[in-house]
């Protein structure tokens, strides 16, 4: 038994490496040219992202021997970094400020985007709480703590302002409440302040109706709300079945805007084509499979609702990129799990497949064992009847 104690998920770690250096490749591809047209380096963004994997592997290692329980022990200190965080943007000279919105903080070697780091915070204290208070999870008054914290958290992040990582938290919110044990009837009360509140966003800021307008009819504003979206379309359309080939996009040279960031999955199918594209959302798939199979196989509802809420933002958040890139939805800005530029988004994902490898190394010790005391249990009330008819 001992032999074959602990379990460490191969596959996922093979994404994981995969993805990241894949990124790194794009993230240069992307921003070679506007790097040294801005910088001077064309391998500025390149090595940002280099940083943010060592660091991020760093985690992956750190977090995968390390029991995920302290995490939950953890809770309430992780949120609170998380809150201040957020807190922190608004502070002049600490918080800084780009193209109108207060969302990273001033370190010394780099800056960090607080709302990354608190959607985490967030599923570590809801996980937390759900495992704790799992037989209240059914009432209306159980998932008040939930509906509190995401919202205090929503809140900061919405005065960022930032309404795309908002949108994902609202969503994380709704399903680490669904895989808690919420009832179908507290998603309809819900659903009704959060599709009141969307146009009232809005409306309040004049820039999220003009990009409304753009998504409804990009060709209206040519050069305006409407001209990343159009070259997106450009950048994807070039590509076709198999791209212009690596380093070959046309879009990167100042025409698609962010284009190593929020819009790299344009220079994907531009350079790559859709068999580049289908290639990347089925690592995605087989990203988020590992984790969902992790959730199921934890040994204890932490585990489990840990592992689902870490699934769930990967999901969501690949999901809404796409679907931003490709017009399905308004533009709005959310980089790409382990692609996108941007160190902190990088170091998080890679900290929260290291959770999963942790969950994934002591839930498979935990099966074993729970199969082994079954057998034996078996065994001994077949003794039991062989006794007692004899």
């Amino acid at each position: 038994m001992h032999k074959k104690e602990g379990k460490f998920d191969f596959i996922l770690l093979a994404i994981t490496v995969g993805l990241v250096a894949f990124g790194a490749i794009m993230v240069y591809s992307a921003s070679m040219y506007s790097a040294k047209i801005n910088y001077g380096n064309e391998y500025y963004f390149l090595y940002k992202q280099l940083f943010g994997a060592v660091l991020g592997f760093a985690a992956i290692g750190i977090l995968s021997i390390t029991d995920y329980h302290i995490l939950d022990k953890l809770k309430y200190i992780i949120l609170a970094v998380s809150i201040i965080l957020l807190v922190l943007v608004f502070i002049p000279g600490i918080g800084i400020e780009s193209y109108g919105a207060r969302r990273w903080i001033n370190l010394p070697f780099f800056s960090m985007q607080a709302s990354e780091v608190s959607k985490f915070g967030f599923i570590i204290f809801t996980a937390s709480y759900m495992a704790k208070n799992h037989n209240k999870m059914t009432r209306f008054s159980g998932i008040l703590p939930v509906l509190l914290v995401g919202g205090v958290i929503c809140v900061l992040i919405i005065l960022e302002p930032n309404m795309s990582i908002t949108i994902c938290m609202i969503l994380l919110m709704f399903v680490m409440l669904f895989v808690g044990g919420a009832r179908i009837k507290h998603f309809l009360i819900l659903a009704v302040p959060v599709i009141a509140l969307v146009p009232i966003l809005i409306l309040i800021e004049p820039y999220r109706l003009n990009r409304l307008m753009a998504f409804l009819d990009p060709w209206e504003s040519p050069l305006g709300e409407g001209y990343q979206l159009i070259q997106s379309f450009y950048s994807l359309g070039s590509g076709g079945l198999f791209g212009l080939g690596l380093f070959n996009s046309r879009q990167k040279y100042l025409f698609l805007p962010f284009s190593e960031s929020d819009f790299i999955f344009s220079i994907i199918g531009e350079e790559l084509g859709l068999f580049g594209c289908v290639i990347v959302i089925a690592a995605f798939v087989l990203l988020i499979f590992r984790a969902i199979l992790i959730a199921q196989k934890a040994p204890d509802r932490f585990g489990c609702y840990l592992a689902s809420g870490i699934a769930a933002i990967i999901a969501i958040q690949v999901c809404v990129n796409i679907a931003v890139v490709t017009g399905s939805i308004p533009p709005t800005g959310l980089p790409l799990p382990f692609i996108s530029a941007g160190s902190t988004s990088l170091i998080v994902f890679c900290a929260s497949t290291g959770i999963l490898q942790s969950i994934s190394l002591r839930s498979h010790r935990s099966v074993l064992l729970l199969k082994y005391k079954k057998i034996k249990k078996k065994r001994r009330v077949k003794e039991i009847e062989k006794n007692c008819q004899s």
